[in-house]
């Protein structure tokens, strides 16, 4: 299985990343990733299809789709119409503030998408023109490095991200109804079943009887809708539950590994160094960005 962690790659005390009209084709197009910071991606034109998580959303211009750390997602353009688009990469440290007496955190809108398992947001209009003006702004800032351009992207975004919990604490709340049915019925019981069921013993023989297709058809669609195998698809599920859990619990490694499905300790330790990017211990380790 080829590694699905994207590093990101910036300065430590200035942990933002940014791509502006970036035009995606599938020669160009990031293999699928899974990365801890956040993502929020704003397409300006064209078409294509973002699998997050475990659906499929038609991209199109006015989509923002937000992402969360730990998700697994894969964007693929259209051959003909390619989608142009701006992403945005963060680490959650980069938008805390004081509370300042009232409950409100800059990660709302990612919360939420979270909770409720609905990572595409459809913009109106007015969020869509200031959406388009920040981001210009912020490619402004980080091209010409006047003084202070960081703390100015730091508030660009702080800007952009309180447009969007806005946007889901009022009208905007009605754009953000289930993704419309892409792809066969089967391939979208498969991936539910998967996430209900990654722990367990399941593999492509399970997966493609229970879809009434044969194992090769189920393998080939699977790859091609998802950018993954099944095998790797599990592995990267697996992984995403054992960072939470050694995150949120102090229960020992070897306990995380089996109730993730792992049979084997030193499989765990492999797997997890290859898709995470490190240790079980080491990300246990560093320092919480909440």
């Amino acid at each position: 299985m080829k590694p699905i962690f994207k590093p990101l790659h910036a300065a430590p005390e200035f942990p933002f990343s940014f791509v502006y009209r970036d035009t995606k084709t599938k020669q160009r197009e990031l293999p699928d990733h899974l990365h801890d910071w956040y993502e929020m991606v704003y397409v300006h034109g064209g078409k294509g299809t973002f699998f997050i998580d475990r659906t499929f959303y038609d991209m199109y211009a006015g989509s923002l789709f937000l992402i969360p750390g730990n998700t697994i997602h894969r964007a693929f353009p259209d051959a003909e119409d390619p989608v142009t688009s701006t992403a945005l990469f963060f680490n959650p440290s980069l938008v805390q503030v004081r509370p300042l007496g009232e409950p409100f955190s800059y990660l709302q809108c990612f919360d939420w998408s979270k909770q409720n398992r609905m990572y595409r947001l459809l913009c109106s209009p007015a969020l869509t023109a200031g959406f388009e003006q920040v981001l210009l702004e912020i490619d402004e800032e980080l091209r010409t490095s006047k003084m202070g351009a960081r703390h100015a992207v730091s508030l660009l975004l702080q800007r952009i991200l309180l447009s969007v919990d806005r946007e889901l604490g009022t009208e905007g709340r009605g754009q953000t109804t289930q993704a419309p049915a892409i792809g066969p019925r089967w391939m979208r019981d498969a991936l539910l079943f998967i996430d209900a069921h990654y722990a367990d013993d399941i593999g492509l023989s399970e997966l493609s009887k229970r879809a009434s297709v044969s194992p090769a058809h189920f393998s080939r669609l699977f790859k091609q809708m998802t950018g993954m195998n099944v095998t790797g698809f599990i592995a990267a599920k697996r992984i995403v539950k054992a960072k939470e859990m050694l995150l949120a619990t102090d229960h020992g490694v070897a306990r995380i590994a089996a109730e993730c499905g792992f049979e084997s300790l030193p499989h765990f330790h492999r797997l997890f160094k290859r898709i995470a990017g490190g240790t079980p211990a080491a990300y246990r380790r560093r320092p919480s960005p909440e």
